[in-house]
């Protein structure tokens, strides 16, 4: 029985001392501790996530699809196919942008090769993306980030 006791005594001392460190800890912990710098927001997180993503490439698509000359692009294919190439490019973006979707589609290159996209044909690509940015009021500095990420896909697309 003593050895119960006395068992019993030193459990109850041990958790009085743990929970007065832990007391402790909690008071003085974060007061004592070097504030982290955040990690900066993913663009991702900073084009407001996937639906926003999602509504920027519908726009898009639909000013590339009406235009006279890069209509040809979407020409004679089907619904389903558009959707598809839509999806592909949202997937594509918020991967390349930090975010937690997987793209699963072909490397830009070989998915160019063919299409015979030209120097005027990126032109006015960039136009309607300025336009589409400029509709959903995306801020300066994302709106930058979005035209350096496009800009830096070019040499995959144009001319192959």
């Amino acid at each position: 029985m003593t050895t119960l006791t006395r068992s019993s005594k030193y459990n109850g001392a041990r958790k009085l001392l743990l929970a007065m460190v832990m007391g402790l800890t909690c008071a003085i912990g974060p007061a004592a501790a070097a504030p982290a710098d955040p990690a900066p927001a993913s663009l991702y997180t900073r084009l407001g996530g996937y639906d926003a993503i999602a509504a920027v490439v519908e726009d898009l698509v639909q000013r590339l699809a009406a235009d006279p000359e890069l209509g040809r692009f979407w020409a004679h294919r089907g619904a389903d196919g558009i959707q598809r190439e839509k999806q592909l490019v949202v997937n594509f973006i918020a991967n390349r942008a930090g975010g937690p979707l997987h793209y699963a589609g072909r490397e830009l290159l070989p998915s160019h090769v063919g299409m015979r996209i030209s120097e005027k044909d990126w032109q006015s690509f960039m136009t309607y993306l300025n336009a589409t940015l400029a509709k959903f009021k995306v801020p300066a500095k994302e709106k930058a980030d979005v035209i350096a990420f496009m800009e830096s896909t070019k040499a995959d697309m144009v001319g192959r």
